[in-house]
């Protein structure tokens, strides 16, 4: 079991399709109940971060490193290998990389050359195309559509040398109607990490 915790001006929330974020606690907090439930790993996802163009906020990252008991998996913010690098020797396991990875695929390659495949995580936020009922790829945080199918990002992050691949359904975000089983099989049968 692998909770998402999303982080919003330091403090932890929740949202239904990628809207309207509700403050729900603080995010220490949070991982101290999920160290207690002996969860397998936590993400930790900071989601203004590549909309305000900011670097990562390593001194948080560096409290949930520290307080974290469990494989510990960041993102937010992420642009360059460096900053890859100084989270890593924060004590975060694995980084996510979203937005920026769509844009810039190289950096999944120089990121896996860098830390290793198995610490790198593509994030694919995913949403149907109201017309066509097609799945597409979205970044910045479900603002700016791609155009992209995500069987042809998630193959072409494979061949880059991410370990993994995160999909988050837009659409089911925040309703509790489980996991767009449909879109996972899809993406699944089409990469072998």
């Amino acid at each position: 079991i692998i909770p998402c915790l999303l982080i919003k001006n330091k403090g932890l929330v929740k949202t239904i399709n990628f809207k309207n974020p509700i403050y729900v606690g603080d995010p220490i907090n949070a991982v101290r109940i999920f160290n207690e439930k002996e969860v397998d790993e936590l993400m930790v996802i900071d989601i203004d971060a590549t909309l305000q163009k900011r670097e990562p906020d390593y001194v948080m990252i560096e409290h949930l490193a520290e307080e974290c008991r469990m494989p510990l998996c960041y993102g937010g913010g992420i642009t360059t290998s460096d900053q890859i690098q100084k989270i890593i020797q924060l004590g975060v396991e694995k980084i996510a990389i979203s937005s920026f990875a769509i844009e810039n695929p190289r950096l999944v390659a120089d990121a896996a050359e860098r830390v290793g495949n198995q610490s790198i995580v593509v994030v694919l936020d995913v949403k149907k195309n109201m017309t066509s009922s097609q799945y597409e790829v979205w970044t910045h945080n479900g603002q700016k559509p791609t155009g992209k199918n995500p069987l042809e990002i998630a193959k072409q992050m494979e061949k880059f040398g991410a370990g993994e691949i995160v999909i988050n359904s837009i659409d089911n975000d925040g309703k509790m109607k489980g996991f767009d089983i449909n879109l996972v099989e899809k993406v699944h049968g089409s990469i072998s990490i």
